[in-house]
């Protein structure tokens, strides 16, 4: 079919859903009951839903779904090319396969230890305790396969294979984050995790069976044995449904615990969640932690098409400078590799990464780059 019938095809579809999802939405939106955070005493709490600080862009809200559904069409979130080799070569490269054995020796190690599951899934043992963020093991990210982001490697670990661990914390509410089928088996092992999530989601991680559940705003914590577990700021947005636009908050974790030997600045891991670049706010963010981050864990991928992505996804040279700005030792690049979720070729953050460094003097191992199912001990240096 010539290319103008295409894109003919393609506007039509768009308008024609918009007619037919009219109704919906309107009979929707009269339904919708106040929003229940509204403060305006919060600047991020507003009348009709959570909104980013310091920054006018409200992704969520500037590209309703239908919009989606036509840059999805038109193959905006595919990869431009496939990686160089292919996709096996890719696979052989940054996946390997991650034993339940592997998990539980890293759990009884007296060092830190830290696994990438793949995307922006980490699990982590810190002070005795066995972390999970944003676990997403599935085929797929998104309500349904066909309407979904395909896994583009193999998940190194099925989700019914992992450990038991001892909290659960997600970042947001979109799919690639919050996944029902990789969510059940570890809900449904006895003892449950305690589940941290952001103002909103308490309730949908309770229909899944969870029992363990405290939802937190921005800068609220919580203790967790040695762990202090406080949920930060982050430029982005959520959305499962027609209707729930920002109805649910999203950031991300700060974790921090002893060193050995009880003595001073604790030891600290951030995971950025999903963000756009915001110096105000990471600048801000850093000052408040009021020391140095041993670890932060930050995207570096599904930043193209750049005029769509940039409110809601940092590339990789904005990850080295969110890095910098949280006073970072190190990082470790997540949200990359994985799903079929946006135009760059999958094996082309590493590349923008290495650029971003050399451009910023930085060292080339100032940011990790690990294989999805890795395993390393996290070095934990005096404080200074």
């Amino acid at each position: 079919m010539p290319a103008a019938r295409l894109a003919l095809v393609a506007r039509l579809s768009a308008r024609l859903s918009a007619l037919v999802a009219l109704p919906v939405l309107v009979l929707a939106a009269c339904a919708n009951p106040p929003f229940p955070y509204a403060d305006p005493a919060l600047p991020h709490r507003g009348p009709d839903g959570f909104r980013n600080i310091g920054s006018d862009a409200r992704p969520g809200a500037s590209a309703p779904w239908y919009e989606v559904l036509q840059r999805r069409w038109r193959g905006d979130f595919k990869p431009s090319a496939p990686p160089e080799g292919g996709y096996e070569a890719f696979a052989e490269r940054w996946r390997q396969a991650l034993k339940p054995s592997t998990l539980e020796a890293a759990a009884a190690s007296p060092a830190p230890q830290l696994a990438w599951l793949g995307h922006a899934g980490l699990w982590l043992q810190a002070g005795g305790q066995r972390v999970l963020i944003d676990p997403q093991l599935s085929s797929f990210a998104g309500p349904v396969s066909w309407l979904a982001s395909k896994r583009l490697i193999d998940a190194p670990i099925a989700a019914a294979d992992l450990p038991p661990v001892d909290l659960l914390l997600i970042t947001h509410s979109h799919y690639d984050h919050l996944d029902i089928a990789t969510l059940k088996p570890i809900l449904a092992r006895h003892p449950q995790p305690r589940v941290l999530v952001p103002l909103g989601l308490k309730k949908w991680m309770q229909d899944q069976g969870a029992r363990q559940v405290e939802e937190l705003d921005w800068w609220e914590q919580r203790q967790v044995g040695p762990l202090t577990v406080r949920l930060l700021p982050a430029q982005h947005w959520s959305r499962r449904g027609l209707s729930d636009t920002n109805q649910t908050l999203w950031g991300g974790w700060d974790i921090a615990w002893p060193r050995p030997g009880g003595g001073g600045a604790p030891w600290r891991l951030v995971h950025t969640g999903d963000t756009g670049y915001n110096e105000a706010l990471y600048r801000q963010i850093g000052e408040r932690l009021g020391g140095p981050v041993d670890l932060v864990a930050v995207p570096i991928g599904a930043y193209e098409p750049r005029e769509f992505m940039r409110a809601q996804h940092n590339n990789p040279d904005e990850a080295v400078r969110i890095a910098r700005l949280l006073n970072a030792r190190r990082a470790l690049g997540i949200h990359w590799g994985t799903f079929e979720i946006s135009h760059e070729p999958l094996d082309q953050p590493p590349r923008d990464v290495a650029a971003a460094l050399k451009a910023q003097a930085l060292p080339p191992d100032h940011v990790w780059l690990m294989k999805q199912g890795e395993v390393r001990a996290l070095p934990v240096e005096e404080a200074r």
